[in-house]
């Protein structure tokens, strides 16, 4: 069996990484898999590209001028949207010819038009979709927030200001897809039960599979490591509780670090004790920009790719803290838990599907910086309780996003649509 992985980026972004991983896993056992993106970083031989040219550059611009003409011109929103309105075609490279299964990833910011993919559809090879947010089952979006009108019929969206050129994207998308996903060989697969279930109520999904399978990690990569090595690597303090916030542009408010500053204060205010003796590792774009906002020592990282340096920065602390505000399945909490570092995190998304809440870490009340401090605190008053959770956290991510486990979940996938043609 021969897949080919589709996705925008080699290893940029947690889509890029995930579906890397997937490959190697499905590689490593049994599945024959390569990877075609437009964006690629290494010269690995299982990975192909798309061939580079300033046309790229102009349809990524075409789109985002689009959406701000159809927005009032407008910046608000620029990048929280996506209209596929213009792409490349992939249906006649040998690396798509060649392939039994076809599995889409993150294919936005003009990779992959909606064209193309009704070319794709089109070709009858079977169609994995993998959803690492949600605009494969909305019209534009990539996360609805409060908005359910993709259940029905998505229109008018308020991810748009209006006021622009009196085109409603988000019903032209949306039925556009409709007409493309109609009738064909595909299933669509949530990394997490959340975001599956999120799919199944899309009148986009109806008549097709939609289930979940996680993310995978490599267990051999991110394992436990001596810690007082890894602090000396990124020059750490060795006598200090450390926590480590990351993402891969801080500052964007989806991933609530105005949260965990109200969270630091609280720890000020009610665990004293602890606060002495507490740092911050920020780790991701824009750490410099938040550096002065914590009461604590604050010591950041820049923007890591090797998958063997992330890891070794997370055997250097204590405790993971990820206040998300809307997330499916964070890489970041699966590789911390891998290393056996515990994790707190909002009651969001994905998020209490992985952390088991004062088993192998800490799930705060949504939005909650008082709960969230309470939940840092917990983690790591006790040194006792520290270590078995840390213990934990480890044996539930062996279990659930081995490499064996999530492989064997996606070729289940596979065969039930090859057996459909």
């Amino acid at each position: 069996m021969r897949v080919l992985i589709v996705n925008t980026a080699e290893r940029t972004g947690g889509a890029a990484i995930a579906a890397n991983r997937l490959m190697h896993a499905l590689n490593h056992n049994g599945v024959e898999a390569r990877m075609l993106v437009r964006d690629r970083t290494t010269d690995a031989p299982d990975v192909s590209a798309i061939s580079p040219s300033w046309k790229l550059r102009a349809k990524f611009l075409w789109e985002r001028g689009a959406i701000w003409l159809a927005n009032g011109l407008s910046r608000r929103n620029l990048f929280q949207v996506d209209i596929a309105n213009t792409g490349t075609d992939l249906t006649s490279m040998d690396e798509f010819r060649q392939a039994d299964v076809i599995h889409l990833h993150w294919v936005n910011q003009g990779f992959l038009s909606l064209k193309n993919l009704e070319h794709i559809l089109a070709s009858g090879k079977p169609v994995v979709i993998t959803l690492h947010d949600q605009w494969y089952f909305t019209g534009i979006c990539h996360y609805s927030g409060d908005c359910d009108r993709y259940k029905s019929q998505c229109k008018h969206c308020p991810m748009l200001t209006g006021g622009g050129i009196g085109i409603d994207l988000a019903r032209r998308v949306f039925n556009r897809k409709l007409r493309i996903y109609q009738g064909k060989n595909m299933a669509f697969v949530g990394c997490s039960r959340w975001m599956a279930e999120l799919a199944r109520q899309s009148a986009l999904t109806r008549g097709h599979l939609v289930t979940n399978v996680p993310n995978a990690i490599d267990a051999e990569v991110f394992q436990p490591m001596d810690r007082q090595e890894a602090r000396q690597r990124y020059h750490l303090p060795t006598d200090m509780r450390l926590m480590l916030f990351g993402a891969q542009r801080i500052t964007d408010p989806r991933k609530g670090f105005a949260y965990l500053k109200e969270a630091c204060g609280q720890l000020v205010d009610r665990h004293p004790d602890l606060a002495q003796h507490l740092g911050v590792v920020i780790l991701g774009g824009d750490a410099q920009a938040v550096k002065s906002a914590l009461p604590f020592p604050v010591h950041t990282v820049d923007y890591l790719r090797d998958e063997r340096d992330i890891a070794q920065l997370y055997n250097a602390v204590d405790l993971f803290v990820t206040p998300s505000l809307q997330d499916n399945l964070p890489n970041t909490i699966v590789e911390a838990m891998t290393c056996g570092v515990p994790c707190v995190g909002f009651n969001v998304g994905g998020i209490p599907e992985m952390i088991d809440h004062e088993k192998n870490g800490y799930v705060a009340r949504y939005c909650d910086s008082r709960d969230l401090a309470d939940g840092i605190a917990w983690c790591l008053a006790d040194d006792e309780r520290h270590m078995s959770l840390s213990q934990q956290a480890r044996e539930q991510a062996l279990a659930t996003y081995g490499e064996a486990a999530v492989a064997r979940g996606y070729h289940d996938i596979y065969r039930r649509l090859l057996d459909k043609n």
